[in-house]
């Protein structure tokens, strides 16, 4: 059994930061592409950023250069250190990764993120 525990989420000024975690556990071989996702009330879940297991990035033009997303493979963890917050930022964050064996999908189940003005 695998899970995706994540942390960090809050309520937080406009122009303020924030950084979240996300910690897999159970039986993982590897992890390969691990990615952050939100969904704002009303709207669909989108892509935020993602990195690959060897370190290459890709974010959403509405928080690059905000937004960083890195890992720690040693420890199975994804973060994103979100700055420079405006309110549209305000969502539920989800971790996203695909796990070895059978390159499996995981999500964890959501940390809300609320940018005041």
């Amino acid at each position: 059994q695998v899970q995706l525990v994540e942390s960090g989420g809050g309520l937080v000024q406009a122009g303020g930061s924030l950084r979240l975690s996300c910690a897999a556990s159970g039986s993982i071989f590897s992890i390969n592409a691990m990615r952050w996702y939100r969904q704002a009330p009303g709207k669909q879940r989108e892509l935020v950023a993602s990195i690959a297991r060897g370190g290459l990035t890709n974010y959403a033009d509405s928080v690059e250069g905000r937004f960083t997303i890195s890992r720690d493979n040693a420890k199975n963890t994804v973060y994103l250190q979100m700055t420079s917050l405006k309110p549209e930022d305000t969502a539920v964050y989800y971790c996203y990764a695909e796990i070895s064996a059978g390159n499996r999908p995981y999500w964890g189940q959501g940390t809300q993120v609320t940018v005041s003005e």
